[in-house]
């Protein structure tokens, strides 16, 4: 079974990569990223898939500056809607699976419920808008394509706000973390253990086409940026003044959904998923940085 990832140096990328070292030998993966494949080149992505033969692509590539992504609309369209077309059209065409890592931001926030896959999508940022596009044009290329929207992703490897709070607890006393915009952090280790068990189920079950579509992942639980915030110092033992604010009081130029909470539902009883809370996940990476930084 050959699998071929995308954005491999990035968190789900990173993540992916190392489990895949505990793999069985018979699962070959393709690592790529911007250097081994320029996803948003046709002629370089067709000529890559004539010269190799997948039954999966993991997309784990995408344009994730959301703040940047107001003012550079054409690259982020280039790599979050054009370089899906390119991978779903040559998925196809090999008749290899497509899994495709979308967001929450696909949802305007308004609800008080947490999403199914059939609630209306009504993204309010160009990250939003063009990851959506991104869906709609890998399901249009490819019928055999599974859609993974998440949260929140966070991982060991890579920037994102578990890194950035303790970076900034070095060198300040206090903190003002957003307390207004709830959803769920997601540990990238798990999304990506996922995503490999989905391989695995659909190996087993022929690639059922009644399988295909868009799912949810991401932790179990409910938290706002600021109850985030407090978990990692409180699991770090760092002592920090930390202030919960109003998105209001932190204003960025594109709009973040005040309420992207997933339902998961339909992940766990398609594919027997089970979705550990997210401090259980927080603590487990915690504790792999810590083990990092020792063997420094």
């Amino acid at each position: 079974m050959n699998i071929l990832i995308t954005g491999a140096n990035g968190q789900l990328g990173s993540e992916l990569r190392k489990l895949a070292i505990s793999a069985p030998p018979s699962t070959i993966f393709t690592f790529t990223d911007i250097e081994e494949l320029n996803i948003t080149d046709s002629a370089t992505v067709r000529a890559f898939f004539e010269q190799n033969q997948f039954d999966f692509c993991i997309n784990a590539a995408a344009y994730t500056a959301v703040d940047k992504a107001e003012t550079d609309q054409e690259k982020a369209q280039l790599i979050n809607v054009e370089a899906v077309r390119l991978l779903a059209e040559q998925c196809h065409r090999q008749n290899a699976v497509f899994i495709h890592v979308s967001t929450d931001y696909v949802f305007d926030g308004k609800s008080y419920l947490p999403y199914s896959e059939n609630d209306m999508t009504s993204p309010t940022s160009v990250y939003g808008i063009t990851k959506l596009a991104g869906e709609q044009i890998a399901f249009q290329e490819n019928p055999q394509t599974i859609v993974l929207r998440t949260a929140w992703l966070y991982a060991t490897f890579g920037h994102n706000f578990l890194k950035t709070m303790l970076r900034l607890a070095e060198t300040k006393s206090s903190i003002s973390v957003v307390a207004d915009q709830i959803g769920t952090p997601t540990y990238a280790e798990d999304l990506a253990q996922t995503i490999l068990q989905i391989i695995d189920f659909l190996k087993v079950s022929t690639k059922n086409e009644t399988l295909f579509g868009v799912y949810h992942y991401s932790n179990e639980g409910v938290a706002s940026w600021y109850d985030f915030a407090h978990a990692i110092f409180e699991m770090k033992n760092v002592k920090i003044a930390l202030k919960p604010i109003k998105s209001s009081e932190y204003p960025t130029p594109a709009a973040r959904p005040a309420y992207s909470v997933l339902d998961k539902s339909k992940i766990k009883s398609s594919f027997g998923v089970q979705i550990p809370h997210w401090r259980e996940s927080l603590k487990k990476c915690i504790e792999a940085l810590d083990f990092f930084q020792k063997t420094k």
